[in-house]
């Protein structure tokens, strides 16, 4: 499923930010927050998806 890859690649671009940010980069907390919505955003299109899967059967 296409959507699902789209939201792999994307927790797995800022696993770099996140480790920074823990450190106390600053910058790259509020790289990790910005990815972080479009993670949401990408997470809300799968679920759309499954849910439009499971109503055709």
């Amino acid at each position: 499923m296409k959507e699902y890859e789209e939201l792999k690649t994307l927790v797995a671009e800022i696993e770099a930010d996140i480790a920074k940010a823990e450190g106390g980069n600053k910058a790259a907390g509020t790289r990790v927050r910005k990815q972080m919505q479009t993670i949401k955003q990408a997470a809300q299109v799968l679920r759309s998806k499954v849910l439009e899967i499971r109503s055709e059967d």
